[in-house]
């Protein structure tokens, strides 16, 4: 065991260490977290509506929440926090890009924000058309067709217009194109704007005014640029937009890899192996926590508020950002509530029991560092097999049940600091076999974590706290 620590630490602490501290990476990190009051907002409205729509029809024949007055203007009122929030994800997180970018490089923040939501919306096609034939139209019906704005005939109707921004342009579709380009413009920005080449105005001009004068150029550039790259992908692949093109070559084909199983039990390994280095887990590896995984859970929230569970089932993703919560993560990453029992029911170390009813409070709401670094677990080799192990089977049991239909896929985010079981059942639209399937995943685990408990009790209590660190909980950093 120490030979394994000890190999860790030399090859695979330092390259944590630098995923962690990478400054695009935690731009990306802090971007998706700058989303969370919107995403919650809009969360909080679909979970409403499951609880009033989607629940009540599972005990309820013929139950119909759009015929009772009340139910139905609560449900519209949701909807529009929805059409504000999780309808416009992709709009919200490519402005919190483009900040956290500047911010990181130290120049103006909202005009990196503004920057890169101009580049990304700007290959987005504001027309539509299509057309169908075939029909039999009687002559009023086509002058009122005509009078409209589109084209009709006795037989067809072609339809057109301008000025159209359709939603799944920028909701989850948007994360992948904004990654990319508001990526690249707001760096063309940021560089501009470091080597000064910018409009300077006398001091007596207000702050305001000097800064927002001082970005004209750098963010001119930036957005010429990214224009010429559309226009010449128009050239090269004129039947899609970039946008397109991008899902179907790239975000697709990853989120599909992501579905896996193997990709899903490499994330949930991953993400303990950092935590065992006192390094937070999802943190460093959110872009693919958020920017994968994410992007399939808001594909599912938009499907669930349009068409219930079904939709999601038959159209949706089967594992996304909010299982691992669901399933693994019950007490914090690692699942460690589970462990904070066994140490009460089992140890007979003071020291443990002492950290172990501490943890407690904090545990039920997914807040584990007062174990993690309280007992420790970080860089505790006693405490390395399961705290890898436990995590591992629980993501195991929660996909397959998943993948074999024994609970509804994950469609509503719910805050992460909701108790197990609360979670796991309202994250799934109210499946009631969901905080099953948890507690199975808990009770495994719980088996697993025992036999380790109980041979710590044989270790001198000064030896089971050997490997201390001191731990930097904002920046992710041990020392």
């Amino acid at each position: 065991m120490q030979v394994l620590i000890a190999w860790l630490e030399k090859y695979f602490l330092p390259l944590a260490g630098k995923i962690g501290g990478q400054k695009h990476l935690v731009a990306l990190r802090d971007a998706f977290i700058g989303t969370i009051p919107a995403t919650m907002a809009g969360s909080v409205a679909v979970m409403i509506n499951a609880l009033i729509r989607d629940l009540p029809p599972q005990f309820f024949d013929n139950y119909d929440g759009s015929t009772i007055p009340v139910i139905r203007e609560i449900i519209t009122i949701n909807g529009y926090v929805w059409n504000g929030t999780l309808a416009i994800a992709g709009l919200i997180f490519v402005f919190s890009w483009g900040y956290n970018i500047a911010r990181a490089y130290g120049v103006n923040e909202l005009s990196g924000g503004i920057v890169s939501t101009a580049a990304s919306l700007a290959g987005i096609t504001f027309s539509f058309s299509g057309g169908i034939s075939g029909l039999k139209l009687d002559a009023a019906t086509v002058d009122a067709i005509n009078a409209a704005g589109w084209s009709a005939t006795g037989d067809s109707i072609t339809a057109a217009g301008w000025g159209w921004l359709p939603l799944n342009n920028l909701d989850a579709n948007f994360f992948f194109t904004a990654m990319i380009i508001g990526f690249v413009a707001t760096m063309i920005y940021v560089k501009l704007m470091l080597k000064d080449i910018t409009i300077k105005l006398p001091d007596s001009v207000p702050p305001a005014i000097s800064k927002a004068f001082a970005s004209i150029i750098p963010a001119t550039v930036a957005l010429y640029i990214v224009a010429i790259f559309y226009f010449v992908f128009s050239k090269i692949v004129p039947d899609m937009t970039f946008l397109q093109w991008l899902q179907k070559t790239v975000a697709q084909p990853l989120i599909g890899v992501s579905q896996g199983f193997g990709a899903v039990v490499l994330v949930a390994l991953f993400v303990q192996l950092f935590w065992f280095f006192g390094i937070h887990g999802p943190n460093v590896l959110a872009p693919i926590l958020e920017g994968v995984f994410g992007v399939a859970q808001l594909k599912n929230v938009n499907l669930f508020q349009q068409g219930g569970a079904d939709l999601v089932i038959s159209e949706g993703y089967k594992w996304v950002r909010g299982s691992f919560d669901a399933y693994a993560w019950y007490g914090g990453s690692g699942g460690t509530i589970v462990l904070v029992i066994a140490l009460l029911l089992f140890s007979k170390r003071k020291d443990y029991r002492t950290v172990a009813n501490l943890s407690v409070g904090p545990g039920i709401f997914n807040i584990n560092e007062p174990i993690m670094f309280g007992l420790p677990i970080v860089l505790n080799p006693m405490m390395l097999i399961p705290f890898l192990l436990t995590p591992v089977i629980s993501v195991s049991i929660g996909y397959w049940a998943t993948m074999w239909g024994w609970v509804d896929p994950v469609s509503v985010p719910v805050a992460w600091v909701t108790p197990p079981f609360i979670l796991s059942f309202l994250a799934t639209g109210s499946d009631w076999r969901a905080p099953i399937v948890t507690l199975v995943a808990m009770v495994v685990s719980f088996v697993i974590w025992i036999p380790f408990v109980i041979a710590a009790n044989k270790l001198d209590p000064d030896l089971g706290h050997e490997n201390k660190i001191t731990t930097d909980v904002g920046n992710g950093k041990s020392v």
